[in-house]
């Protein structure tokens, strides 16, 4: 007989569960503040340290990428370990990744530091959803999971809101070192309260090559997406290759995987109708929600004149909502359809993308902000339903093993989301770019009164054409935008269908696998 994966510790009681909340949510805080501090940052970033915006966006994708490889990795770590080890010692690799990227000096460097800071930030998430559900008894899992919702929302309102303000008035090097004194007084708290709650550790074999195929795989994918624009996707050899070599790697991954007796990455789940229909719209969702996450504080600070800080002041009040509603969708998610949730939710993030598609470069800050605050609806109702679908049926032994499974597709849909969105905006705006130009020529009145007035200004026939040039690019990185904003919008509808597939999860799974559903969403 096996011996059993942890001790059964008694819940934490006052003083003790309270800071062991605090240390737990800080150190989640961190992590989360972390993914998204840097979005609004990428145009200083990128500036700074000599490269284009577009090749700026490596340090969320190199996160995410990493991230994601980790997150399989957390169940045979911890047994191998023990989860508070395990917590504390990923927190002081993440505080020291977290200097390194501060300190970066150029883009080469601050990527690789970032894909360590992803990597070792892939444990932190569901050890502290585990150490802090052990630390609350049955009865208040609901409880500590509406804290755990309130942590992760708040973090990504204050992401761009404090990433904007440190750009703007200091080094960008400080959106990292913020996180040295947190990671440090959590790590801190976190062994000095649970260190005695520590788990079993077992020595279970890893599944080595399957890790290998799968960091080979979802890598040579990444790079395809981030490189495919810049070297014209498939005229490239290098493309082709990495295609190639990902396919190849993905094909072995599968066929391993639905072998191997301990497998990294347990596939065999898929044949359940709720797990792979759940994954699959919330990959896409999420693919889709960080592309544009991503892509419009780009347009606003390349074409539109925001600064860091005003990009994230606009971005900022997307928690709003989320952080009002979420604690009660979570509370109330056993008593409604989550199916029914799910879709609404859907609705509403295809209202907000098709409000964002009518955009021009004539919209002020209170017209780009309405969809904002209005997507925060969208999301209380997003996470916690469809994670409720994605694991229900599910039995507790493989609930952890299926969170990370539909975490690590959810985090690598958001990485190449991120980048086939700004793929997409800048072949759209190259298009757009050229109908536009057709339409100067000296048979147009509105372009020689246009060249009239540039040359009453005092502009030469080359300054006026150069200054006529900006003004198409504004217009066509509008359009650009506005295209992929609507095509989202058009996804979403058609994904609401798949939550259809899934079969209704059966009512009363009790606070326990609630709060499982719950927290396993964010």
């Amino acid at each position: 007989m096996s011996a059993p994966a942890h001790i059964a510790h008694p819940p934490l009681q006052g003083s003790a569960r309270l800071w062991g909340t605090i240390a737990l949510s800080a150190a989640t805080f961190m992590n989360v503040l972390d993914s998204s501090i840097a979005n609004v940052s990428l145009p200083a970033i990128a500036g700074d340290l000599g490269v284009s915006p577009n090749q700026g966006t490596w340090v969320i994708t190199s996160f995410g990428v990493a991230n994601a490889i980790a997150l399989p990795l957390t169940g045979w770590l911890s047994q191998r370990f023990g989860q508070v080890r395990l917590f504390v010692t990923s927190v002081l690799l993440f505080v020291i990744s977290s200097w390194l990227c501060g300190l970066a000096p150029n883009m080469s460097t601050l990527i690789a530091m970032r894909a360590l800071q992803g990597f070792v930030a892939g444990p932190m998430m569901p050890l502290a959803q585990t150490l802090l559900l052990s630390s609350y008894p049955p009865a208040l899992a609901g409880t500590a999971m509406a804290m755990w919702a309130m942590t992760t929302l708040v973090a990504p309102v204050m992401g761009p809101l404090l990433g904007g303000w440190i750009t703007d008035h200091t080094h960008w090097g400080w959106i990292f070192f913020i996180n040295i004194p947190v990671g440090i007084a959590a790590a801190s708290m976190t062994w000095t309260i649970f260190h005695k709650r520590e788990t079993q550790i077992r020595k279970l074999p890893i599944d080595s090559t399957g890790l290998a195929l799968l960091v080979v795989s979802v890598s040579c994918l990444q790079i395809m997406l981030d490189k495919g624009k810049e070297l014209d996707w498939f005229q490239s050899p290098e493309v082709i290759a990495l295609t190639a070599a990902s396919a190849i790697g993905f094909a072995f991954l599968i066929a391993w995987e639905l072998t191997d007796e301990h497998p990294v990455v347990d596939l065999r789940m898929l044949k359940i109708r709720n797990f792979w229909t759940g994954t699959l719209c919330m990959t896409v969702a999420y693919s889709l929600f960080m592309g544009n996450l991503v892509l419009l504080p780009l347009w606003l600070q390349q074409f539109m004149g925001y600064t860091s800080t005003q990009a994230g002041e606009l971005m900022a009040p997307v928690g709003l909502f989320a952080i009002l509603l979420s604690p009660l969708v979570g509370k109330n998610v056993q008593k409604y359809d989550p199916r029914a949730l799910t879709s609404f939710a859907f609705v509403v993030f295809a209202l907000v993308l098709w409000m964002r598609s009518q955009f021009n470069t004539q919209a002020d800050f209170g017209t780009i902000m309405i969809p904002t605050i209005i997507q925060g609806i969208a999301l209380a109702f997003f996470f916690i339903p469809l994670t409720t679908i994605t694991l229900s049926g599910m039995t507790p032994d493989k609930i952890a093993g299926a969170s990370g499974l539909s975490s690590f597709a959810r985090i690598v849909g958001g990485s190449f989301g991120t980048s086939i969105a700004v793929s997409v905006w800048q072949d759209r705006a190259a298009m757009h770019h050229a109908q536009l130009a057709e339409l100067i020529n000296r048979g147009s009145m509105a372009t020689n009164s246009t060249l009239a007035n540039f040359s009453a200004a005092g502009m030469d026939t080359e300054q006026a054409l150069s200054q006529i040039n900006r003004l198409i690019d504004q217009q066509a990185f509008m359009l650009a935008a506005n295209d992929v904003f609507h095509g989202s919008a058009i996804i979403f509808i058609l994904l609401i269908p798949m939550v259809w597939l899934s079969r209704p999860p059966k009512k009363g799974a009790g606070a326990a696998a609630s709060a499982e559903a719950a927290a396993g969403a964010h």
